[in-house]
């Protein structure tokens, strides 16, 4: 039996142990590369990436879009004299805590008929969601409706109110939703374009991530405040349908998703198309944009839009994806054949390369 002394005796040692993992032993695919491996895998590459790139770039055309900057728009109430106008964006700054909301319309004409399925999106620019502290700024046990005096540390400072009580949804993200509401007027029908504020979210997002706690919403939440910038109660973001209020409410779950740029597009509605006379989608005409203005972006000198937006099989208009295909692709075949020609002029023949003797005149 071995002891104690004789066992520190034995000098230690950093050699690894004697295994095909350790000693790099492993069998292993070791490909020699040749101009008739190399050569063709370009070939392929060029030829099948170019047709998909061109199909994707198809697709991107397809959808139509129509961009609307309001940013700037001035409001139809009344502010500082009676004919002035004056823009949103600084009625909301100067005004704080506002008793009457910014109200401002912007005319404008679809160029073409919109067919198939519209959605309307907000656009922001120049507002980085993919900051760390920001996309860390949350309470996942909250946001699954498991609601308690304690909250989560990475909220701070949007943690608790200034009576110290526990704010539900806390955080950086809840605190700066989205609060603008978008309306769009058709003249051609003279009513309002029927707009569906559900089935914007992901289902996942919807069925599993985002939970109300069990019981009446407004007992539920009592005891807890709202976000600092919210002027609802989490309870009141949608009154006509329980299923779309509360934490499942479908603009919350869509502004948590947070965006990876800080030039992002978020979905806002849907257009109704079981309403007569927009089965189609949306007729060529006049339309007015009415926005509730609230939202403020001139700290950061971000830039709001309007964006509707038909789809296509691959989704909305992107023809980034197709542009980096045919680049790809035509890059491969350039390389394919530059390739292939110094190969034909500079290389030597198999027989060459075989027969070497000891009297092969060697070039350096």
């Amino acid at each position: 039996m071995t002891s104690i002394s004789e066992i520190n005796s034995i000098p230690k040692t950093k050699k690894p142990s004697d295994s095909a993992f350790k000693q790099q032993r492993l069998p292993a695919w070791q490909p020699i590369l040749t101009a008739g491996t190399v050569l063709p895998t370009f070939f392929v590459i060029g030829i099948a990436f170019i047709p998909v790139g061109i199909g994707l770039l198809y697709f991107s055309d397809q959808v139509k879009e129509y961009i609307i900057d309001y940013t700037e728009c001035n409001s139809t109430n009344k502010f500082r004299t009676q004919d002035v106008p004056y823009k949103c964006t600084d009625y909301i700054v100067e005004v704080p805590n506002h008793a009457e909301p910014c109200i401002c319309t912007i005319e404008f004409k679809l160029p073409s008929d919109f067919n198939g399925k519209i959605y309307m999106y907000y656009g922001l620019t120049n507002f980085y969601q993919n900051h760390r502290r920001y996309v860390k700024s949350r309470d996942d046990n909250q946001l699954l409706g498991k609601l308690s005096d304690e909250v989560s540390g990475d909220c701070g400072p949007f943690a608790f109110d200034a009576n110290n009580t526990p704010i539900v949804p806390c955080g950086a993200i809840a605190n700066s939703l989205f609060s603008d509401e978008l309306e769009l007027y058709s003249k051609k029908h003279n009513g309002p374009v029927p707009l569906i504020k559900t089935g914007i979210a992901w289902p996942s997002d919807k069925n599993i991530k985002f939970r109300n706690p069990e019981g009446n919403l407004t007992e539920a939440f009592k005891g807890y405040a709202k976000p600092k910038n919210w002027t609802k109660q989490i309870y009141e973001l949608d009154l006509k349908d329980e299923s779309n209020n509360g934490l499942q409410n479908e603009d919350l779950i869509v502004w948590m998703r947070t965006a990876a740029l800080p030039t992002f597009r978020k979905l806002y509605r849907r257009v109704n198309h079981t309403e007569q006379g927009f089965s189609e989608g949306l007729v060529e005409g006049d339309y007015i944009l009415t926005v509730k203005y609230s939202y403020p972006v001139s700290a950061f000198d971000g830039k709001k839009r309007m964006i509707l937006s038909t789809t296509s099989l691959l989704g909305g208009k992107n023809p980034f994806l197709g542009i980096a295909y045919i680049v790809v692709g035509c890059i491969c075949l350039v390389l394919g054949i530059t390739l292939l020609i110094i190969h034909i002029k500079c290389s030597k023949s198999a027989t060459e390369m075989i027969n070497v003797s000891p009297t092969t005149p060697y070039q350096e």
